[in-house]
């Protein structure tokens, strides 16, 4: 009888891929995880039970064939392994860098349930394109054949670039508008290099390059340029995410020194290219020696606090207003962040800020939190006189972020949106009441994961792919 491969999770434990060392990882922006050898892949995939009813697939957004390529990854299969991987995802090794699997796949495994601690999905699936890229098992798109119908995506995102992929493969053809100098979006310019290293998106940019995507940076789509792009293109797909920082509206929340988590990350990333990065040099956007104050508790939040530390504040600390078990970040990330010295406030909540010109303290209200509300979740209430002054010579707003008002900057006030401002899209397609147009990720969700971009980049992808063809059939009739 042949040797069953799976289910060793009795037999062996849940073993995370080494991480640095906290006082050496604090010191740059390499990622904290080595990579698993070939021979612990295996040992921890071999860990999955092959459960019936797989949660862990049902939980992704993107429904990966997760059993299927853990068991190939156990028995050595690994290039099958990478080909189901692939299939269903876009970007498989940035959603096992990134992908908060403790809320996702990992946190709903059956053997977690029953007190054997979780199988390493992500750590695996990033080990598995990993290799591949090394074994040069992935390629540029050759589709079998070329079409003469375009699509325009404005946004180089996840999910811009997910529906680029999905639509070159099919033979359409793609030019992709985004703002910025080099495509990617939050995971090139939002995302810190610890978390992701960013030649892995370089690497995937330059392969759908490589299969024919076209891409115009360095591209502001004002009215002129969105009619442009309506015009040239069969379809266009709008893919800008959500970069609109909420604000504070409180007493000295307009002293120097107060600043947007976008600005603060995309500075520090723009840097580790080696770009000339004004508002960095001059310290503005720069936590070196200075005590810094992060107000939020999302992964925005973890990322800032995160990069103070390797920027060489003299102290970082985050004010949450609810306590740990409410946090909407990664807990993985909470604890990444307390290893190499972050504080946290929680239960504190600012109430206005300090100083003359530049910002020199917050001023903090304590909170307890309250009965639950109709969801179940407890608001947090002011505790009186229990108020004090955090000092900071840096505060940096995570407060979350809002869409851009589109109708305006595109000049097209019948593109329809919601009351808070995201575009009207229907559910699965990305179809808007425009014509041709369509829309995905965080523009329609709201500030979402990276891995709901991709699902949407490609359902979208395959709407408009079916539209396509059904117009062609007409015209062959």
């Amino acid at each position: 009888m042949a040797k069953q491969p799976m289910l060793k999770f009795v037999q062996i434990d849940r073993d995370m891929p080494a991480k640095r060392d906290a006082t050496v990882r604090r010191e740059d922006f390499d990622e904290i995880y080595a990579e698993y050898a070939a021979a612990k892949a295996e040992e921890q995939a071999s860990r999955c039970s092959q459960c019936g009813v797989p949660y862990c697939q049902s939980h992704c957004p993107l429904h990966n064939n997760i059993p299927d390529w853990l068991r190939l990854t156990a028995t050595g299969r690994l290039e099958e392994a990478y080909a189901t991987s692939q299939a269903t995802n876009t970007f498989p090794e940035i959603c096992g860098r990134i992908c908060p699997q403790d809320r996702l796949c990992e946190g709903n495994c059956v053997i977690e349930q029953s007190g054997h601690g979780t199988v390493t999905i992500g750590s695996v699936e990033k080990y598995i394109t990993d290799t591949a890229w090394e074994k040069g098992w992935v390629l540029p798109n050759a589709p079998t054949q070329e079409r003469s119908e375009s699509v325009g995506i404005i946004g180089a995102g996840p999910g811009g670039l997910a529906a680029a992929d999905m639509l070159r493969k099919a033979g359409v053809q793609v030019t992709v508008y985004d703002r910025y100098d080099r495509a990617g979006g939050l995971l090139m310019y939002g995302i810190p290099g610890f978390k992701l290293e960013k030649d892995v998106v370089q690497r995937r940019n330059d392969l759908l390059a490589d299969g024919g995507v076209t891409f115009e940076l360095n591209c502001d789509v004002d009215a002129a340029k969105f009619a442009e792009i309506r015009e040239k293109h069969n379809a266009v797909i709008i893919a800008t995410g959500v970069y609109k920082s909420r604000d504070l509206t409180m007493p000295g929340s307009g002293l120097a020194g107060i600043e947007k988590a976008i600005d603060f990350l995309t500075a520090s990333n723009r840097k580790s290219f080696g770009d000339a990065v004004e508002d960095f040099d001059n310290g503005r956007l720069n936590a070196e020696g200075k005590k810094v104050v992060v107000i939020g508790g999302g992964d925005t939040a973890m990322d800032c606090v995160r990069t103070s530390i390797r920027q060489g504040a003299t102290s970082v600390k985050c004010l949450y207003r609810r306590d740990r078990a409410n946090m909407p970040g990664s807990q993985r990330e909470t604890q990444n962040a307390e290893e190499e010295g972050v504080i946290f406030e929680w239960l504190s909540a600012p109430k206005g800020f300090t100083g003359d010109d530049n910002v020199t303290g917050v001023m903090v209200q304590k909170m307890r939190l309250g009965q639950p509300d109709a969801s179940g979740r407890q608001a947090p209430e002011v505790i009186e006189g229990a108020d004090y002054v955090e000092e900071a010579d840096l505060v940096i707003k995570a407060l979350g972020f809002e869409p851009e008002d589109l109708p305006t900057l595109f000049g097209q006030p019948e593109l329809p949106v919601t009351r808070w401002g995201t575009v009207k899209a229907a559910f699965q397609t990305g179809e808007t009441e425009m014509d041709g147009v369509y829309a995905v990720g965080d523009i329609v969700r709201g500030a979402s994961l990276v891995v709901w971009a991709i699902r949407d980049g490609r359902d979208c992808a395959e709407a408009i792919l079916k539209k396509l063809d059904a117009a062609s059939a007409i015209a062959a009739e």
